[in-house]
């Protein structure tokens, strides 16, 4: 399995998927969660087809080792071991995918390089970075009431305040699991069952940690010096973070647009794999 050597001296691995002799730029894939192994990407609806993707697996989930100083798990720290992968594959520049709060780590490493990014996929991203909580993943949610899931996925939503046990954090995340997809078939249901084991707790915990108002607005700065192209995509049906937090995330680039997807969820690959790659490969393939 291949590994890199980060700033601090820890060694990361990352997986390499798509075929080695193409043509095409690979592209960067961040999981989020956080805290979440980056397995559930999968290959992102077939993107692996003609192009290879870099996966990195972050500190303390897949085969990455856990930090041995917790404070490295916040995302401006883990945006550094996205540097140090980059300058271990040799790469001037490259394109970058972020889902959910890898998104958030795509943008802090985008404001601390920004010279890097070819071009920026943020892929259903929230807008904590950005300060904002709208409320639309909750109408979202709330418009569903009337599927068969919906009752107990609303009792679980609200039982996971508070939670804390672990075993009963990942069944309560499987029965809410649902509004967090654009339907309940057989695709939706085997990926939502690798949630439980996937989640990090520790990872997952320090993602936020350290990182106060002076640093969001640091960050926020330096999306604003962010010159590649940046898209964002959305799904109408995404029960997690809604829509208008993309608009928000998309806002705050020069070059930010955001593109929503019908009868879509949190996973857009999952869903509707057939209008999630044709998208994402015409804007990596754009001029």
């Amino acid at each position: 399995m291949p590994y890199f050597r980060t700033y601090d001296d820890a060694e990361l691995h990352y997986r390499v998927l798509g075929p080695a002799d193409s043509p095409l730029p690979p592209l960067v894939c961040l999981a989020g969660g956080p805290g979440r192994d980056a397995a559930y990407l999968g290959d992102l609806g077939g993107l692996a087809g003609h192009r290879q993707l870099i996966v990195p697996d972050s500190r303390g989930t897949g085969a990455s080792p856990a930090a041995a100083d917790p404070g490295r798990y916040a995302f401006p720290c883990l945006a550094e071991d996205v540097e140090a992968l980059r300058a271990h594959l040799g790469l001037e520049r490259f394109a970058l995918l972020g889902h959910d709060a890898g998104a958030t780590l795509a943008q802090a490493y985008a404001a601390a390089h920004p010279e890097r990014p070819t071009r920026l996929v943020l892929v259903c991203p929230g807008s904590r970075l950005q300060d904002e909580l709208p409320e639309d993943a909750r109408e979202i949610f709330a418009s569903r009431m009337h599927e068969e899931w919906w009752p107990r996925a609303a009792v679980a939503v609200q039982e996971l305040t508070e939670a804390s046990d672990l075993a009963e954090v990942r069944d309560l995340l499987h029965a809410a699991a649902p509004l967090a997809y654009g339907r309940w078939d057989e695709p939706q249901r085997a990926h939502a069952a690798t949630e439980g084991a996937q989640l990090r707790p520790v990872p997952r915990a320090g993602f936020w940690q350290g990182v106060d108002e002076p640093t969001r607005e640091a960050l926020l700065a330096g999306l604003r010096r962010v010159d590649c192209p940046v898209l964002v995509v959305t799904g109408d049906r995404d029960g997690v973070v809604g829509m208008r937090a993309g608009e928000l995330v998309a806002a705050a680039f020069p070059h930010g647009r955001v593109r929503p997807l019908h009868l879509v969820g949190h996973y857009p690959w999952v869903d509707e794999p057939e209008l999630f790659r044709p998208l994402v490969e015409e804007f990596l393939r754009a001029s």
